[in-house]
């Protein structure tokens, strides 16, 4: 009888032998374990349905085989399976059966081999796959599993590009997610819409006037379309208590010094706290820290935190460089320099490139909560909205009202999973809530 390489799911094209439990030349009954197998997906122990000995191993441990590939063979009692050689030339066997079965297994060999239909193991259907996604093992020796083949076709990736993170360099699936997305010209020019004839084609011609882009509008335009399209986003959402932080605020306006004008010499914003409490959270989680590079992942020694700054006709993004560093009174400053700037298009390449993290704060418009596109190569923002008063259960049962915060990050999951994001907003979260934290 044929054992057979068994079908573990819809998609699953092959399996890799990682150990075989029994040896050629000893006896089996059904139920005992032949072999197991890795796929993308499970491991499992493959049990025979028949009784006889193991004659031959076609597909020694460490090596894979299609679905429905014949991985060894059964014979009777007599030791050699009817109408079909135990040991034909071209089949790799790992350990010579004893001699008992070779001799047995003779006579049978030197019959002529019958071209019959195999017949398919019923406890182990065998489903052809819609499709051939190519080679499990790449002209370089590489092996590539099944969901990894079928993802790479559909993303259009160049196996042969990528470094497999798999047992014995084996490419997975999880490269194939975390690879480079190739860009092509004719999506890309689909994805910016109809053309400008198309649209007016739809109104009056009197019902619009023409606004030509600039050269800010047409950046934002290109860097945010490739953005949302070759960056995995995925979004946490947090309400953030704000009631000491507005306290404290309060306080340290208060007690800012006067010059000799009468004018104080600071005036912090939430927006300076918040800046803050970042990059002091970008510290606390530094697999956060960092930024994705292509074929690898830069991480970052300091925070250096965009703020998005509103300008006519669009918007930029100046960093505070290393403001885990920095005081909130200096960063309050440096904030104010760096938008004036801004608004009057003086920035120097400088201030505005590079940065680990970024935020996009629209509570001043009454936005509530929003999601915020990331801004390469940064693997993070932090969309913040507006700060509402809110009913709170108190320790005594009772209720009370606070102020709340909703804010919003969006993560890179090429650079960080689930859990680093969540870690990553609650440490943001506990600077804000204990606010006193964020000045030692």
């Amino acid at each position: 009888m044929d054992v057979l390489m068994p079908q573990l799911g819809e998609t699953v094209a092959e399996g890799k032998i990682t150990k075989w439990f029994k040896s050629a030349g000893e006896q089996v009954k059904p139920g005992d374990n032949l072999f197991e197998i890795e796929t993308d997906k499970v491991s499992m122990e493959v049990p025979s349905t028949t009784a006889g000995v193991l004659a031959e191993i076609r597909v020694p441990a460490g090596d894979i085989a299609p679905v429905g590939a014949i991985v060894a063979v059964i014979a009777d009692g007599s030791g050699a399976q009817p109408g079909r050689p135990a040991t034909p030339a071209t089949a790799p066997v790992t350990k010579p059966a004893a001699p008992a079965a070779i001799a047995a297994a003779a006579p049978a060999a030197q019959a002529p081999q019958h071209s019959q239909p195999i017949k398919l193991d019923p406890f182990f259907e065998v489903r052809t796959p819609d499709r051939n996604y190519g080679p499990a093992r790449l002209s370089g020796g590489v092996t590539v599993t099944p969901l990894a083949r079928r993802l790479a076709a559909e993303s259009g990736i160049d196996l042969s590009r990528l470094t497999g993170s798999g047992p014995h360099g084996r490419i997975v699936a999880h490269d194939i997610a975390t690879a480079p997305r190739p860009v092509r010209a004719p999506l890309a020019a689909k994805a910016e819409g109809p053309s400008a004839d198309e649209v007016k084609a739809l109104f009056a011609p009197d019902a619009y006037e023409e606004v030509p882009l600039d050269g800010m509008r047409r950046t934002i335009a290109a860097r945010l379309t490739q953005a949302i399209q070759t960056i995995p986003h995925f979004y946490l959402t947090a309400d953030v208590e704000i009631d000491r932080l507005i306290k404290l605020r309060e306080e340290a306006n208060l007690g800012a010094p006067k010059d000799k004008d009468g004018g104080t010499a600071f005036k912090l914003s939430l927006n300076d706290f918040i800046i803050r409490a970042l990059a002091l959270a970008l510290q606390r989680v530094p697999a956060a820290n960092a930024a994705w590079a292509g074929d690898r992942i830069l991480r970052f020694k300091h925070s250096d935190i965009g703020v998005a700054v509103a300008l006519d006709g669009g918007l930029i993004t100046p960093v505070i460089r290393g403001a885990e560093n920095k005081s909130i009174s200096a960063i309050s400053a440096e904030m104010k320099d760096l938008s004036a700037r801004a608004r009057d298009k003086k920035l120097k390449p400088s201030d505005y490139q590079g940065g680990s993290s970024a935020i996009s704060n629209l509570g001043m418009y009454g936005v509530r909560e929003f999601s915020a596109i990331i801004n390469p190569p940064h693997a993070t923002i932090l969309a913040v909205g507006a700060a509402r008063r809110q009913a709170v259960e108190k320790s005594d049962g009772g209720v009370a009202f606070s102020s709340f915060l909703a804010v919003t990050l969006s993560c890179d999951h090429r650079v960080l999973d689930g859990a680093v994001g969540a870690e990553l907003l609650a440490a943001f979260k506990a600077f804000v809530e204990m606010p006193v934290t964020m000045l030692v």
